[in-house]
């Protein structure tokens, strides 16, 4: 599995700086190639690889110590296709990150289940 099977990504930007370091750093975009990512709309709601189509955790107060959880639910709504206004049609495979003090990170890949 690659970044051209994702249908989302919720990453942690807890620094607009820190959204673009993560895209490089998960295989997003070609190292160093961020701002051709952004040029080219790639991480848009209707691009290639929607990222924080939630807003992202500045838009929600960055809160500690929920931040995983929050990317973890988002991800799960968009598979679920409860995201209602936020979602992205037909997503199936979405990947979650957060990163802590001392570089603790955590990455976790959720597909949509073909049951129910």
């Amino acid at each position: 599995m690659g970044p051209e099977d994702l249908s989302l990504v919720e990453l942690h930007d807890c620094f607009a700086t820190a959204e673009l370091i993560h895209y490089d750093n998960l295989g997003l975009c070609e190292p160093g190639g961020a701002g051709d990512f952004i040029d080219r709309g790639a991480p848009w709601r209707d691009g290639d690889t929607p990222v924080n189509v939630s807003g992202g955790l500045i838009s929600k107060g960055h809160p500690i110590g929920a931040t995983g959880v929050a990317n973890v639910y988002e991800v799960a709504t968009h598979l679920r296709g409860e995201a209602g206004d936020r979602q992205i049609e037909g997503a199936n495979v979405g990947l979650t990150h957060v990163i802590g003090l001392g570089s603790s990170c955590g990455i976790h890949i959720l597909e949509r289940s073909g049951i129910g």
